[in-house]
């Protein structure tokens, strides 16, 4: 019974501790630089992916106004909490590269934005006084911010995409705000973002607002899940995610070479051998496939020329030269003996 009441009771409890905002807890308020400290906290929400940063000219009232620009980016952390909206987290403790005061910063990574900072001192770091506040003009956001523009052609064979970040922002300050200098960070999924300053020209007049357009520029070959964001005096004014498709052009160019190229290098291959290898006898040369029907050219010998100065006869394989019909005067019966001398060829008395 008592589990039962303590499972119905828990997620009560979670709901209030969220409630009262998050909060950041330190195992040691003091640690010097290659040390660690156990950083904890609660009432964030469940699930959320945190970064822990140790960040100098910061105090907990008033943020980190030098942004991620004034932490020890290289030696954070990060961390997800539990269905409770609760975690416990080792942190190396690094100096910032600017002075002290200094905190640990915690900052949700993704979804709805949250913050927490708690007091750290960082022995053996210089410590200076934070810059003056000035009642300067301030920018902030007044309408969502989106990216105009898309892709073509080239974009589609990995070309970089590039958008246009619109928003329009309002002076809340009381003096103008002349040039202001933004920063536009792309961030890709969960890594922090790479930032980029960009001067607008113009003049925002206290109570004033104006449209700002900022170029924004990936690398080339750049798809997936990307998050644009514009900063400007440490604040972090508007984030826009931008969700860029795959260059398919990059990925059929490489499906065509993997065809075209073997091909091209059988073809090669196979003329190479038809002419290194050896030829029949007779200087016929078989070059591949024949279509049917097709006969082969036999040599012709052509006579000699003793052949034509010798007289034409008609010599017959069953007749002896002696024999040929053709050869004594065209006779057509058998041969015979005409000689004197024959003793079956009777003379005639008184003949000379």
């Amino acid at each position: 019974m008592l589990a039962v009441l303590a499972l119905l009771l828990a997620p009560l409890a979670g709901t209030a501790a969220a409630a009262d905002g998050p909060r950041v807890k330190l195992s040691e308020s003091q640690a010097g630089s290659g040390g660690s400290i156990t950083v904890s906290g609660s009432g964030w929400r469940a699930r959320a992916l945190l970064m822990i940063l140790v960040c100098g000219q910061a105090v907990p009232s008033l943020g980190v106004p030098g942004g991620t620009n004034s932490c020890a980016n290289a030696d954070g952390r990060a961390v997800t909490t539990d269905a409770r909206g609760g975690f416990s987290r080792k942190l190396p403790v690094a100096e910032p590269p600017v002075p002290c005061p200094c905190v640990v910063h915690v900052a949700t990574v993704t979804g709805p934005k949250a913050e927490a900072d708690a007091i750290l001192q960082v022995a053996g770091h210089a410590v200076e006084p934070l810059p003056a506040q000035t009642d300067g003009g301030r920018l902030s956001a007044l309408t969502d911010t989106r990216l105009d523009g898309s892709g073509g052609l080239l974009t589609w064979f990995g070309a970089p995409p590039v958008r246009t970040l619109v928003l329009t922002v309002g002076n809340v300050g009381t003096s103008d705000v002349k040039n202001p200098v933004f920063q536009v960070g792309t961030a890709h999924g969960v890594f922090a973002p790479q930032w980029e300053e960009q001067q607008w020209r113009g003049t925002i007049r206290p109570g004033g607002k104006a449209r700002i357009e900022l170029p924004v520029e990936l690398t080339g070959g750049a798809h997936g899940a990307y998050t644009v964001s514009l900063k400007y005096g440490g604040k972090v004014l508007a984030e826009q995610p931008w969700g860029v498709g795959r260059p398919w052009g990059v990925t059929l160019f490489w499906v065509l070479v993997c065809l075209v190229v073997p091909a091209a290098l059988f073809r090669i291959g196979m003329a190479v051998v038809d002419r290194v290898r050896p030829r029949p006898a007779g200087g016929i040369r078989h070059r591949g496939l024949r279509l049917p029907g097709i006969a082969l050219r036999l040599p012709v010998f052509k006579p000699s020329t003793a052949a034509h100065a010798a007289p034409a006869t008609s010599t017959l394989p069953w007749f002896t030269p002696d024999a040929d019909p053709g050869a004594a005067g065209e006779r057509l019966s058998a041969p015979h003996d005409d000689s004197p001398t024959s003793p079956t060829t009777p003379t005639r008395e008184g003949s000379t």
